[in-house]
C-alpha cells in the first residue's frame, strides 16, 4: 500500500515583489536588520534573499500585478508574513527613524503592521 500523506516540513521562504531592488535592499536590511543570503541560485531576473532562521524573504524584481495604492491601511487586513521578534521597540524606534508607517494589532497583543517600500504587508509579534 502507498503512502499518499503530504508531509509538509516547515515554510522556506516567502516571496515579495520589488519595484526598486536598492529600496528593498536598504528596508529588509538596513531597518529590519535581516541578514542578506549569497548562497542562494542566481536567477533570470534580480532579486535578493533575507535570511530569517532556516526560513528566508525573496525578494523579487517583477512588476507587480497588484493595485498597490487601494491596500487596506492597517496589514493585519491584507496578505502578510507574519514574523516572530524578540522585543518590538527597537523595530518601532527604526520604523519612526524612517518615517514608515505602522499601526497596532487590532486584537491587543505584542503585534504591529507596516509595509515595505512596494506596499507588501509585514506582521512582527512580540515573541511571548
Amino acid at each position: 500500500m502507498e503512502n499518499n500523506t503530504v508531509n509538509i516540513l516547515r515554510m522556506d521562504h516567502h516571496s515579495v515583489l520589488s519595484s526598486d531592488l536598492p529600496k528593498s535592499i536598504f528596508f529588509y536590511h538596513d531597518i529590519l536588520g535581516l541578514e542578506i543570503d549569497t548562497n542562494r541560485p542566481a536567477l533570470k531576473y534580480d532579486g535578493a534573499w533575507f535570511k530569517i532562521g532556516e526560513q528566508a524573504i525573496h525578494c523579487i524584481c517583477l512588476p507587480n500585478p497588484d493595485p498597490v495604492l487601494e491596500r487596506p491601511e492597517h496589514g493585519g487586513r491584507d496578505r502578510h508574513v507574519a514574523l516572530k521578534i524578540a522585543n518590538l521597540q527597537p523595530l518601532i524606534t527604526k520604523l519612526e527613524e524612517h518615517d514608515v508607517f505602522y499601526s497596532k494589532s487590532k486584537s491587543g497583543r505584542g503585534a504591529i503592521f507596516f509595509r515595505d517600500p512596494d506596499g507588501n504587508a509585514v506582521e512582527a509579534i512580540e515573541e511571548d
